[in-house]
């Protein structure tokens, strides 16, 4: 008996979704099961996608110089 869901892959996208949120939990120092169990999964063409990937925004970094 085979799955239908039998050799999937995850797509491009859950790929770049995957380090987006492994970035948004270093950042908001939270923890990534917290993040991974809010993503929501659809099959798409036999790859795995998240149809609501994380967001998130980070300040520039300032830099101060002192002239001797």
């Amino acid at each position: 008996m085979s799955s239908k869901n039998e050799g999937l892959k995850l797509s491009q996208q859950a790929i770049g979704a995957l380090l987006m949120t492994l970035q948004k939990c270093l950042a908001e120092e939270t923890d990534i099961t917290e993040l991974l169990s809010d993503w929501a999964l659809e099959i798409r063409e036999e790859e795995v996608w998240v149809s609501n990937p994380p967001t998130f925004s980070m300040d520039a970094p300032t830099q101060k110089f002192e002239i001797d």
